[in-house]
Formats: structure tokens, sequence, C-alpha cells
């Protein structure tokens, strides 16, 4: 499709946004968009600790524990990546609003016919799915965050609500652990997943108050509904703002050529293409492996498999920490030196664990304790890959590239991960799942490295600045 163009407004809009102080307006934007990644969490570490309870006898389904931690991990990946690459075009098309609930809606109803799964092929069908709403939120997602979020907050806020994922997955470690042991085989699982129904319901009713992002709206024609929005919020926030002095000239546009979209992210940011890869191949290979498998590394080794749950969430309160305390620096001391150290450091705990793991020293509190330390420093690492990729394209491209991102480096690192994990765990030898904790640690380090090269200083910076939408009056210098 070409690009169609309505004509031509100078605009105060990007500055007016920017400028704005932290408010209770942008915690309601923080909770009502930010809190689907303690949905994603919650999922994934719900089907981590329950693969050992759906294999058993009377769960009500016909499955393997493998089958669990590797093909239903590897499938709702997929369909995460799916989903990601279908509403990040639709996004980018029809508003992040309308994008963000629908998604959410169809998670809802995914996540809801998962918990009546009755054979082994609906519950996989219904991971997929689940996973497919769960991609389309992070195009929608992250798109309408940075773009309402001001710029000297944007480096901190993005990455404590990706980081905010642990969350979930320490509520759904601790739920599963009475889920487990107190209820019927074929009941706990269920109930389980009927839990994150209920959490996304209270979600939705926040997130209809959120509202278009104005960035979108002038873009596409719509520059007196943005305008609205931007006096709504200032007269919601309050106080003595003064009046910016940037502007920018936009060539108005109904619609952005994917050919034009794609050509952006290839010809014109090329060495930003080769970063954004890098950094989300690395995060999603080590993240998905260990989050699907570590159950299953607890039960075939340790011989833990209903109170796996207390490890995990261990897990996940190191992982949260690390965006909480490091968040800041990523916005002080800059987002190359920190991206850079996060993912090294990582790789190299990582190493170590593998050694350790390797000479048969460790036991599973021990395990659990190295592991906390590695994704403390990784976790930071890995929200700052969400943050690059949807800050360092132009606006008109940006949900595409959150989407084309986490799908090509998903589908390389989350569907191959669980999958190679799961058969290196199966065997019992202690070599092949410190392999598999060695080769997540390679490709930690080999993005960090990738980082020092070609990041970008993309720290307190307006988005327009970082890299000029498609659509300005100016010629679009990339950097």
């Amino acid at each position: 499709m070409s690009d169609v163009e309505t004509g031509a407004i100078t605009t105060k809009v990007p500055a007016r946004l920017d400028r704005l102080p932290w408010s209770r307006w942008h915690w309601m934007i923080v909770i009502g968009l930010g809190t689907v990644w303690i949905l994603d969490g919650l999922e994934v570490t719900i089907v981590g600790n329950l693969s050992a309870q759906l294999a058993k006898p009377g769960s009500g389904l016909d499955i393997t524990q493998e089958q669990v931690a590797g093909l239903a991990a590897a499938l709702y990946v997929a369909g995460a990546c799916s989903g990601a690459l279908f509403f990040g075009w639709l996004t980018d098309k029809f508003g992040r609003k309308k994008l963000f609930i629908i998604t959410l809606l169809v998670y809802l109803a995914a996540t809801l016919a998962t918990a009546f799964s009755f054979s082994a092929w609906w519950f996989f069908l219904f991971r997929f799915l689940t996973g497919f709403g769960i991609g389309g939120e992070y195009a929608a997602i992250n798109s309408a965050i940075d773009e309402l979020i001001p710029s000297k907050h944007r480096g901190r806020i993005d990455i404590l609500i990706n980081g905010s994922y642990w969350l979930g997955a320490a509520g759904g470690a601790l739920l599963t652990v009475p889920l487990l042991n107190n209820l019927p085989v074929n009941i706990g699982w269920r109930i389980a997943f009927g839990l994150g129904v209920v959490l996304g319901l209270a979600i939705l009713l926040v997130r209809r108050h959120v509202p278009e992002s104005p960035r979108w709206l002038f873009i596409h024609g719509r520059d007196r509904e943005a305008e609205e929005i931007v006096q709504d919020v200032e007269r919601q926030v309050g106080g003595d703002l003064p009046e910016p002095e940037q502007s920018m000239t936009i060539h108005q546009r109904k619609s952005i050529g994917f050919v034009r979209i794609a050509h952006t992210m290839v010809a014109l940011y090329p060495k930003r293409t080769v970063l954004g890869l890098s950094l989300f191949i690395g995060q999603a290979f080590l993240y998905n492996a260990i989050t699907f498998g570590y159950a299953q590394i607890l039960s075939t080794f340790y011989n833990i498999d209903t109170y796996t749950g207390y490890y995990f969430a261990v897990i996940a309160v190191g992982n949260f920490l690390g965006p909480l305390l490091l968040g800041r620096l990523f916005d002080t001391v800059g987002r190359i030196p920190m991206i850079s150290a996060t993912y090294i450091g990582s790789g190299l705990l990582l190493l170590g664990t593998a050694w350790l793991f390797n000479q048969g020293v460790l036991t599973a509190v021990t395990l659990t304790a190295c592991w906390s330390v590695v994704l403390f420093v990784a976790s930071a690492g890995a929200s700052s890959a969400y943050l690059t990729v949807s800050e360092i394209f132009p606006m008109e491209t940006r949900a595409m590239a959150i989407a084309f991102f986490f799908a090509i480096g998903t589908a390389a690192g989350g569907i191959a991960g669980p999958l190679i994990f799961a058969k290196l765990v199966a065997t019992g030898v202690p070599g092949d799942t410190a392999l598999a904790f060695t080769i997540g640690a390679i490709l930690m380090i080999v993005a960090g490295i990738i980082e020092l090269i070609f990041g970008v200083k993309a720290e307190r910076k307006g988005l327009e600045d970082i890299a000029a939408p498609l659509s300005t009056a100016t010629a679009n210098k990339p950097a």
C-alpha cells in the first residue's frame, strides 16, 4: 500500500507531552497499560510450574511434562510472534487504543478456553491463541507507553514496566503451590488459568480510560483530537506549564505503506536493526528457555515437582528488583553503558553458574540463588531491549518495529530455546543442561558487545529527536 498524504500541520504536541511533570494521569497510564506484563509473567510461570502436575494421571489431559515445557511453550511463543506481527501492523494503521483493547480481549478468551481444556490438542491450540493476544499487546502497549510518557522518565518507566512481568511470575509461582497441593489434580491447574482471566478483566476496566496516542493522531490527520487530549491532560496535571518553543511540521497521512516501513528499518537504519535483533535474540533465548523449563530442571535433578513455585518465586523477585533498582541508571548513566553492562555481566555470571552446575556442587537452593543473581542483572537488560526498539525508529513504524524484533528475536530464541532446553534437561545429564546455560550466556554476551558498537544515546531525548517521523517536513537523518 502506498502512502496517502492529507495535508501538512505544524504542532507542538510532542514537546508539550515531554515537558509534563509526573502526575496521577501518568500513573493511570502505567497501571492501565503496563500491567499486561504481569499477565504474561503469570501465564508463563503457571504453565512452567504446572508441567509436572499436568502430566500426572487424572489431570484430564493426556500430556507429558516434556510436551508442556517444550511443545506447548514453543506454541505459546509462536502465537506471540504471530500476534505481534499481525496486531503490530494494525496498531500502526488503526491506532494504539483500539488494538490494546482488542488484544486484551483475545487474551482473556483464549485463557478462559485453556482452563476448560479436555485434550492435549485443545490445550496446544489455546496456548497458541493466548500467546497471539499477548504478542499483540507488546506492540500496542510499548508504542502507547513511549508516546505518552515524558522523555526524562521514559527509560526508567519503560524498564520498570517491562520488569513488572516478574511480579506476575512471582504471583503465579506462589499461587501454584496451594493449587497443586490442596486441590484435586484435575481442578487446581484449571483454577490457576481462571485467575489470569480475573486479573485481565480488572486491567480492562482501567484501560478503557487510557486515551489514544496524540502523536499517532496528529500524524494520521486527526490533529484536532490530538490537541483536545493534550489540553485535557494539561488540565489534569495542573500547575504553571511553560509553553515549549520546539515545534515540528508534519505531512499528515492516513496510512503508511508497508514497503516504506520495511525500507526504513533495513535501508535507513541498518545498524539499529542489527542492534534490535541482537538484543532480542539474546534475552529471548535465555528467558523463554529458563522460564518454561525451570520446573523441569527441579523435577529432573532434585525430585521437586509440587513445590517448584517457591523456588521460582525467589527467582522472580530477583528479576523484578533488577529493573526496580537499576532502571533509573538507564536515564542517568546512559543507555549504552547500562545495556552493554547488563547483557555482558549476566552472560558472565551465567557461565559461572553453568560450570558450578556441571560440577554437581549446586543444590536446588543454591542453583536458585545463582539464577537470582544472574537474572537480577539480566532482567534490566532484557527490559531495555523493548525500550530500545520502541524509541530508535520513526513514529510511523514504532509498533511494527516492536512487533518485528519481538517476532524474529523471540522466534529464534523463544521457540528454539524451550525445545532445546526441554530435550537437554530430559536426558538427566548435568553436562547437557550446563550446555543449554552456556548457549544462553554466549548469546547475551554477544548482544552486549553489539550494543557497545551500535548502541544509540537515547537517554532523556524526545522520540522525535532520536528518530524524526517519516512524515516530518525536514529530511530524516539516520543516526
